[in-house]
């Protein structure tokens, strides 16, 4: 007699879990990074407004004008936050690297007439903007901008902010 018990798997078997394997992640990776390019803008545009409310925040505390810097916003190794160290933005974003985008500080053109006593550096007196720019994959599609107005502008082309603020030519989030 003939023993017709089998022990294990055969190879056409294991191909066609493989193959099955293989469907299911051929159809979920790519929404998998959909959705991590979608959290990387929200992180983005949410950063920025962080950005546009802390440089308010320092022009009003410190009366020093807009921040020479994005540095200057970041948390204080003291208790006290200072002019040189406002402590209002977290360390990670003080960086200027943040969840794939690349955060650039762009002065305006007039700068506070002398620095309050002990800031190491003037603030700006009529403009800042704050630009973010994805890097690395998976990470975004959209650039972003927000100046001294507020308004979060959008462009899906690189954009350069200028001491005059965002382009016009970035819509506004949300906008047509």
């Amino acid at each position: 007699m003939i023993n017709s018990k089998r022990k294990g798997f055969s190879l056409i078997e294991l191909l066609i879990v493989v193959a099955i394997i293989l469907i299911i992640s051929a159809i979920a990776v790519p929404n998998i990074m959909r959705g991590k390019i979608a959290a990387n803008q929200a992180s983005a545009a949410s950063s920025l407004r962080t950005l546009n409310t802390a440089a308010v925040n320092y022009s009003s505390t410190f009366q020093d004008g807009y921040p020479p810097n994005l540095g200057v916003l970041g948390p204080s190794g003291t208790v006290n936050a200072t002019c040189n160290t406002a402590g209002l933005i977290d360390a990670i974003l003080a960086t200027g690297q943040k969840s794939g985008y690349q955060f650039s500080w762009t002065t305006g053109a007039e700068q506070v007439a002398a620095a309050p006593a002990g800031c190491a550096a003037p603030g700006y007196a009529d403009m800042f903007s704050v630009t973010a720019s994805p890097f690395g994959f998976p990470s975004g599609t959209t650039y972003y901008c927000v100046d001294a107005t507020g308004v979060i502008r959008e462009s899906y082309t690189p954009i350069a902010a200028t001491t005059a603020g965002c382009p016009l030519s970035a819509i506004p989030i949300g906008g047509d």
